[in-house]
């Protein structure tokens, strides 16, 4: 079997939970003997065809972006040179460049996607782009759905439910050590853990407001972006310096050792953008509980209140703190929800348990497509 897998970048060298998830893919589907290339934009306006490992990649130039997308004219025309002998191009969604490209190239091979996230910022821009995301959705064979939360509560995955196919993401559960080595309960001061981009839709504000409610902890902040300086003037500001510490962007290995250190980890997200929370699965395979809040995504699907961590509504501080505050006044509890966290991924989010179901996914396609010429061809 040959595919396809399209999006506008890849880990490496981008950092992101897409970007992360078609890197675990493309990878995995290649010890299961399938032959995959990867088309993505480039960060600069010449075309480059690469190796990242075992997979290849080609990087198509780009003139910039705009409202994220890159703006690359060449990209349809890459696609179809790629797509030919392809069993299945599987799509990213959302790319608005790898969508319309699609329907300009007017590709053959049957069409995959896996739908993310919802468009929710760019409300004006996707006005314009829906005519061309109903009839890219119109050609595609299968969609995935990461949840069934998202399922169920995304418009545009409900139009095409009949399509959808729900195939949680996974995390490689050979990149993590078993347990970390206990919660707070040995005298030190508890740690909470934030890890991820510094965009408008993870919530920090919300969690550093809540931390000045929060008594005997300290947070801790992996990361980077866009929000940066006007979270460390916040900090300060709210006269938090001496409780929240910017850590910057640490390896994978430093990332394990903070999960390892922390008491339990925080996604305080307020937008759907926010769509399944890859990190709450890397805490909780690290035996940690976590604390996300309720968006309708993936984050309440992975994180089970009351069970493996807390689930509080979005944008309230004070709901925040008090979720932060039980779980750090109680850390037998809060190591007996880490326990079932990690229980929790190793039997459902499991990079293998992705892979085989996204192979199974494309293998079923090819049988409907084939069937479908069948009938075609006798009548």
């Amino acid at each position: 079997m040959r595919v396809l897998q399209v999006y506008k970048d890849y880990d490496p060298p981008v950092k992101g939970g897409i970007e992360g998830h078609i890197n675990l893919l493309a990878n995995g589907l290649v010890r299961r003997k399938v032959d995959v290339h990867v088309l993505v934009s480039n960060t600069c306006t010449s075309t480059e065809a690469i190796r990242e490992g075992a997979i290849p990649l080609t990087k198509a130039g780009q003139w910039g972006r705009f409202a994220s997308a890159p703006l690359n004219p060449a990209f349809p025309l890459h696609l179809k040179r790629l797509s030919r002998g392809m069993d299945i191009v599987h799509f990213h969604y959302p790319n608005p460049t790898g969508e319309i490209s699609a329907l300009a190239a007017g590709l053959s091979p049957p069409l995959v996607v896996t739908y993310h996230s919802d468009i929710v910022r760019q409300k004006r821009l996707k006005m314009v782009y829906q005519p061309f995301m109903n009839l890219f959705f119109n050609r595609v064979q299968a969609i995935i759905a990461t949840s069934p939360n998202y399922l169920n509560s995304s418009p545009v995955l409900c139009r095409y439910r009949q399509k959808c196919t729900v195939i949680p993401l996974g995390v490689d559960s050979g990149r993590a050590p078993a347990l970390g080595p206990g919660t707070h309960d040995d005298g030190r001061t508890p740690e909470i853990l934030f890890i991820g981009r510094f965009r408008y839709y993870k919530g920090l504000h919300v969690l550093i407001r809540a931390m000045g409610r929060v008594a005997g902890a300290k947070l801790v902040l992996v990361g980077r972006g866009p929000l940066e300086r006007d979270l460390r003037r916040a900090v300060a500001e709210q006269g938090l310096s001496s409780k929240i510490e910017f850590l910057g962007e640490l390896t994978h290995a430093e990332l394990i050792r903070r999960i390892q250190l922390c008491s339990l980890l925080v996604l305080p997200s307020v937008e759907r953008s926010e769509a399944f929370g890859i990190v709450l699965m890397e805490a909780m395979l690290c035996g940690k509980a976590v604390i996300s809040t309720e968006l309708g995504t993936g984050t309440s699907f992975v994180n089970q209140h009351g069970v493996t961590g807390l689930v509080v509504p979005p944008d309230e501080p004070p709901a925040l703190a008090e979720a932060i505050n039980y779980l750090t006044a109680h850390p037998r509890k809060c190591r007996e929800m880490g326990v079932c966290a990690r229980q929790r991924i190793l039997g459902n989010f499991t990079a293998d348990k992705m892979v085989a179901r996204t192979h199974r996914l494309y293998r079923t396609v090819l049988k409907t497509v084939l069937k479908t010429e069948s009938s075609k061809m006798e009548s």
